[in-house]
Order: structure tokens, then sequence, then C-alpha cells
């Protein structure tokens, strides 16, 4: 039998021992025994996942670019539409699977963003609204931000399983801090004499949510929504390592092989999305200022089609009156 170490006051950590590894084989087993309990979310996650895929990958390719094209016109203007047009054009030249990848990828961004803001945006406004909240919530978001990746992938994997639902968990817990941050920043950066003089008039807190503080917090809160897609994108080459599909899976394969071409194709793709996303959400987080103090939906294709259809209502309008006059 081993002989007790003495405790050194010098070296106390050699002789003190917290045994956290067995607490991990403790919950690795508690993991493995109750993955029945995650199978519905898991569910719910995949079918997300697998409805923007196909519904991505069923539109051609040319139209794809149109509406990309006509959605960045929308929200930023059109030098940003001819950009965004430009590069993914580009884009689909890398390679032939290149654009099939880019909307796997794309799929999985999507599905990561949605889901980050569904859960996100409650509880951005809860720590906007309760210091107590906000408190507590803060050590949460600074380990998620600041644990490697990897530390993660492997209790996901042990209660999920490897594949896209997995990776797209994996991207929520990196991707979501930001979000919830400056969802909290921007309700708390409204003026309170904005919200006082809604209140003198009568308005509720739900409405004072909805109408004065919400819209206020657009631009800080969408800023957190441009940060989350980032932060998804650069978890895609991390993610492939549980079978992620997409230009991360690329990018890893490559790695394996030494393929310097295949290397360049996934990381100019991962490249060109990160682009087009970044500018079409720093698009709609304009403010109505920076925008020639116009609603949204006053530029851009709709616009455009909003006044086609007034000139042409007017148009008939005086040609009913001219006939009317003429009429004996």
């Amino acid at each position: 039998m081993a002989e007790k170490e003495n405790f050194d006051l010098l070296d106390p950590f050699s002789t003190i021992d917290l045994d956290v590894a067995s607490y991990a084989d403790g919950v690795k087993s508690w993991a493995i025994g109750n993955r029945e309990y995650v199978q519905p979310i898991k569910a719910f996650f995949n079918e997300l996942i697998v409805g923007i895929e196909s519904g991505l990958h069923a539109v051609p390719p040319v139209i794809m670019l149109v509406l990309l094209g006509l959605i960045a016109w929308q929200a930023a203007g059109r030098r940003v539409a001819v950009l965004v047009v430009v590069s993914m054009t580009v884009l689909g030249l890398l390679a032939p699977n290149a654009w099939g990848l880019a909307m796997t990828t794309l799929a999985i961004v999507i599905s990561a963003v949605i889901l980050c803001v569904l859960i996100g945006l409650p509880l951005g406004i809860l720590a906007g609204k309760s210091n107590g909240f906000e408190t507590s919530m803060r050590p949460v978001l600074d380990t998620m931000q600041t644990i490697p990746a990897f530390v993660y992938l492997v209790p996901v994997v042990m209660l999920i399983g490897i594949g896209n639902v997995s990776g797209v968990i994996v991207t929520i817990v990196f991707a979501l801090p930001p979000l919830v941050r400056l969802t909290s920043l921007g309700i708390r950066g409204v003026n309170p004499s904005v919200v006082e003089a809604a209140t003198a008039f009568g308005a509720s807190p739900r409405q004072i949510l909805w109408k004065v503080e919400l819209p206020l917090a657009t631009p800080t809160i969408l800023a957190g929504v441009n940060q989350t897609i980032m932060l998804s994108l650069s978890m895609v080459v991390i993610a492939s390592m549980i079978s992620v599909k997409g230009f991360g899976n690329e990018v890893l394969r490559a790695m394996g092989r030494l393929d310097a071409g295949k290397a360049l194709v996934g990381g100019l793709g991962i490249v060109i999305l990160a682009i087009v996303l970044d500018r079409i959400t720093q698009g709609l987080g304009k403010s109505g200022r920076e925008r020639g103090h116009r609603h949204w939906w006053q530029g851009g294709p709709i616009g455009v089609s909003l006044r086609l259809i007034k000139r042409a209502t007017s148009k008939a309008t005086k040609l009913d009156l001219t006939e009317e006059r003429t009429t004996p």
C-alpha cells in the first residue's frame, strides 16, 4: 500500500486532488443514459435545418442570385446589391460543388441564427429590464464566450450524437452571448424621458416595450444579430469535426489530405458568405437618418414597386375623370 503523501505548504497542489475527472465521467454516464429525453429537441432542430436546407437547394442558383440581390437592395441599397450578386457569382464559379456547399453552410448558419434570436432576444429583454437577472447572466455569458469550443463538443455529441443538429447547438452556445448583451444594452440605452412620456400618456408596460423601447433599440439589437451571424460562420470549421456538412467539412477534409485547392475553395467560400451576410445585416441596422428619413419600405424594390403602382393608379384615375368629362 502506497504511503500517503504529507501535505507540503510550499507545494499544496501535489497532495490535494479534487478528482474533477470522476465528476466528468459521472456527467458522461448521465448523458448517455438520458439520451431519449433530448430526442424531441433533436427532432425539432433537425426538421428546421432540413427544411431550410431543402428550400435553399430547391431554388435554382440564378433565381437565388436575383433574390439575394433584391434582399440586399432592399436592406442596404443598390451598391450592396451589386456587391452581393458579384460575390455570390464568384463563389459559384470557385468549384462545381461550391454553390451546393454554400447553400448547406447558409442553412446551418440561418438555423443557428433563428434559434439564437428566439432564445437570446427574450433573455436580452429580461436582462435589460432587471439588474438582478443581468448580474446573474453575466458570468454565464462570459463562460459561454471564453470556454474553448472543443470543450463542449464532447457533451453535445454524447447527448445528441454527431451531425448537423449537434453543430447547430454548439454554434448557438458560442454565438448567443453577443445578442443577449447587445439586446440588454439597447433596452438600457433608451432615453428615460421617452419612456416617461409614454407612461404619462397612459401606455402600459407592454406597449412601452413593443412601441417605444424595442423600436429605439433595434439598431443595437441588429448589431447583435450581425455579431451572432459572424460568430456562427466562424464555428463552421470547428463544427465540421462532428460531421457538420458545408464549407467547414471541405476545409477539414482538405487539411487531412493537404489539399490546398479544396482548402482555398472552402476558405474563400466562408469569407464570401461572411461578407454578403455582414453587408446585408449592416444595412438592416441603418437608422432612419441614414436612410434619408425614410421608412425601410420606401426604398429598394418595394419602394420602386409602390411608386409604380401609385403612378399607374393616378393615371387610371385621370383617364376616368377625362372620360367622365367628355361623356355627354
